[in-house]
């Protein structure tokens, strides 16, 4: 980008941030965390509520994603043209009604509509929140608005779960979206106090071309909607998936081609070209495909696999996720004395190692506290670890302008749309081909001549005689061994998943160790 159609810096606070900006900071950052996990770990619940099969709630965070994507890529071009303080109002605003129709609806059309809207105003939270720690002027004090994000990042991740089953548990589902409009009202007022009205002038504001926005927008969904339907289409229609993951390639690749050719594009990808940035973007693509992929296998190991009661299971998470906070107020102690961000790093990929590993020595007669729950603060602490070093390190030499760095975030947060997605679908990918292999084993173990097999059916068999069965004695102890063996074959499929998050930790140890960017 050349010098003399750089916009104009963002107003810059006095050195001392307001904790009103702070707040703010915190909050825009909290809002994106804690949505996205409540709403996956309650899932369930919500279908059941408005009526939607898992094909149609799937979509719904496929629009919401796809949304996402074309919201944060117009971020700076908003908010060039509102002003930040317009700008957050406006999409918190947005956010706000969208939470209320998702809240009040009984329909699955009714939440597909809320959820769109929310993903009009909500996309760019997590964007905005760190581009504005960018008020605080160069100095030692911005490293408190870093604290300040980093930390609604942690509390997002760590309470999302325990929030979520504490309102399915109470039987008011709506009340994540009661939650959230809080939150959201509560942001609005701080960003009020403490966000600049300026504008930048017309002949450095940021080029948009509709067309091309509508190739961005229309790539993104059909490349996401590809992935989504993967967990349903893959072994019957792949060439039809990768087809339309094709026709999306190719919008999404004119789009970035053609935007290159303007002088003041929507994305200045031209000035992102730093071995640095594009690492720390790879790294950011697989802590969200990870977090996207145990966000999903996480409640269904523990409900399906382990039969663990709802109640339980947000609260194992919550708890277990805590030590996300543990391990950020850790790095803020050893920071100053230490900064070096490489043993963050391995350190965080060692912990994902020892929390794959073990899951995967898990069996069926696991202690949920003694044996689950430590293995979730390692991932708790993964996710700081890795996630919170990368942010501090990634923009580095792209924060030299705000606008720059502005897009940098936008191009990882978008990416970060496709990273979750893949997750949530490649896992459950895996979990579907794995629990049919470990399922058509335990099946076939299910004859006369398995001396095992005959024992144990006849003494379900007794038990429930002895409980007032009576003549269906037998029917029901055959069901309940087929039940047994469908959620034997899940803790099975969920013990193999983890067995490959232990080698991504493992790899992800050592390459950290060999790299020379970040030391």
């Amino acid at each position: 980008m050349s010098s003399h159609t750089a916009p104009a810096p963002i107003p810059a606070t006095q050195t001392a941030p307001s904790f009103a900006l702070l707040a703010t900071i915190f909050l825009l950052t909290l809002l994106e965390f804690l949505q996205s996990g409540m709403i996956a770990f309650a899932a369930g619940p919500i279908m059941g509520e408005i009526g939607a099969s898992p094909e149609e709630f799937s979509l719904t965070t496929v629009a919401y994603a796809a949304v996402a994507i074309s919201t944060i890529s117009k971020q700076r071009w908003l908010a060039e043209r509102l002003g930040w303080r317009n700008f957050v109002l406006a999409s918190l605003g947005l956010f706000i009604l969208g939470c209320s129709i998702c809240a009040t609806s009984d329909s699955y059309p009714a939440f597909m509509i809320g959820r769109v809207i929310m993903g009009l105003g909500g996309a760019a939270f997590m964007t905005t929140g760190r581009v504005l720690v960018n008020l605080i002027p160069p100095s030692p004090q911005r490293f408190v608005g870093i604290k300040y994000f980093a930390t609604g990042l942690a509390a997002g991740i760590a309470f999302a779960p325990g929030l979520a089953s504490l309102t399915v548990a109470q039987d008011e589902w709506n009340g994540i979206f009661v939650l959230l409009m809080l939150v959201a009202a509560a942001a609005a007022v701080v960003a009020t106090l403490s966000l600049p009205t300026a504008l930048v002038s017309d002949d450095l504001r940021s080029q948009s071309n509709p067309v091309l926005f509508m190739s961005l927008a229309g790539g993104s969904f059909l490349m996401l909607y590809a992935i989504q339907r993967s967990q349903y289409d893959f072994f019957t229609d792949a060439t039809m998936l990768l087809s339309i993951i094709g026709c999306g390639a190719v919008a999404m690749l004119y789009f970035f081609r053609a935007i290159r050719q303007h002088d003041r594009p929507l994305l200045g990808l031209q000035s992102l070209k730093h071995p640095r940035y594009i690492v720390g973007v790879a790294v950011f693509m697989l802590c969200y495909v990870l977090l996207g992929a145990n966000n999903y296998i996480l409640p269904m190991m523990l409900q399906r696999g382990l039969g663990v009661p709802w109640e339980i299971v947000g609260r194992v998470q919550t708890l277990g996720l805590s030590s996300a906070l543990v391990a950020w107020l850790v790095m803020m102690w050893a920071l100053p004395k230490w900064p070096g961000p490489k043993k963050f790093l391995m350190a965080g990929f060692v912990s994902l190692a020892v929390f794959g590993i073990l899951l995967s020595r898990l069996t069926g007669d696991v202690h949920i506290w003694a044996d689950v729950l430590p293995a979730l603060a390692f991932n708790g602490i993964f996710l700081i670890f890795v996630m919170a070093t990368t942010a501090m390190h990634t923009f580095r030499d792209v924060q030299h302008h705000d606008t720059v760095l502005s897009h940098a975030q936008q191009l990882k947060n978008m990416l970060a749309q496709f990273g979750t997605a893949l997750g949530v679908a490649s896992s459950a990918l895996m979990l579907q081909w794995r629990s049919t292999e470990h399922y058509t084993v335990l099946v076939s173990r299910f004859e006369n001549s398995n001396p095992i097999y005959v024992q144990t059916l006849q003494a379900v068999s007794r038990a429930l005689a002895a409980n007032g069965a009576g003549a269906n004695a037998d029917a029901l102890a055959v069901a309940q061994l087929a039940q047994m063996v469908t959620q034997q074959a899940t803790l099975m499929a969920c013990v193999d998943y983890f067995a490959v998050v232990a080698a991504v930790g493992v790899l992800g140890a050592i390459a950290m160790a060999v790299q020379r960017l970040m030391k």
